[in-house]
């Protein structure tokens, strides 16, 4: 066997699938302030601890149907539709990658290991944080929970990622920092470290992630991902 045909043969069915706000870069400050400008007439204040229960790792669909009852559907989308302006005008120039981030991505471009970006962010706030990170060509494709039947925490936006990928989960790592992400992500199958971008290790666990971390160059991180893709 050559050594290009080895590589290609352990690399076959993984990929690394990544959520993107809070884990690829720490955003959740500007959306938590997104949020309490455009809720805050209606009545909702958010601390740290609130948003990460109730609004982080939540499509906005669900964020309406919730904190917005009383104004109809065509009104919720227009309100959040104005909150994610919002976080696109505090997000502009504030964008920067978690540490460790670009090392990893170096490592499985090198090793030949698909990448997938998988959100419930609307298309344009994806598209706007890869582009400002510099790495929107590294992802094979980039999944939006909105765009599918159901966002997270369903399983269904992970699965489309692996079929994306053409991967299988159990040769798969995936990247979460909120809740609804993690439980999205083992729902599928995946095995998922928690990125302590928000919320602790024991949250982050409780929610079904096997391990946490608080950036991409945590050696214990490094050990795991380099186990699970063999490299």
């Amino acid at each position: 066997m050559s050594q290009a045909h080895g590589r290609a043969s352990q690399t076959q069915d993984k990929a690394l699938l990544f959520d993107i706000d809070g884990t690829l870069a720490d955003t959740d400050p500007l959306h938590l302030a997104a949020f309490n400008r455009i809720l805050g007439p209606h009545g909702h204040v958010f601390d740290h601890a609130r948003f990460g229960k109730e609004l982080q790792g939540f499509s906005n669909a669900s964020i309406g149907d919730r904190f917005l009852a009383h104004e109809p559907p065509d009104r919720r989308a227009i309100i959040l539709g104005e909150k994610e302006r919002t976080f696109r005008e505090l997000v502009s120039g504030q964008i920067v990658p978690v540490p460790g981030l670009m090392a990893l991505l170096d490592r499985a471009d090198h090793a030949g290991v698909p990448m997938v970006a998988v959100t419930n962010a609307p298309r344009p706030n994806a598209e706007l944080l890869l582009s400002g990170l510099g790495i929107a060509h590294r992802f094979k494709a980039v999944v939006i929970g909105d765009e599918l039947a159901h966002g997270k925490p369903h399983p269904l936006p992970y699965l489309e990622g692996l079929r994306l990928a053409g991967a299988s989960a159990s040769a798969s790592l995936a990247f979460e920092d909120s809740r609804s992400g993690v439980q999205s992500a083992t729902a599928a199958g995946i095995a998922t470290i928690g990125m302590r971008t928000g919320l602790s290790h024991a949250d982050l666990l409780a929610a079904g992630a096997v391990a946490s971390a608080a950036a991409f160059d945590d050696p214990e991180l490094i050990r795991r991902v380099a186990s699970a893709m063999s490299w």
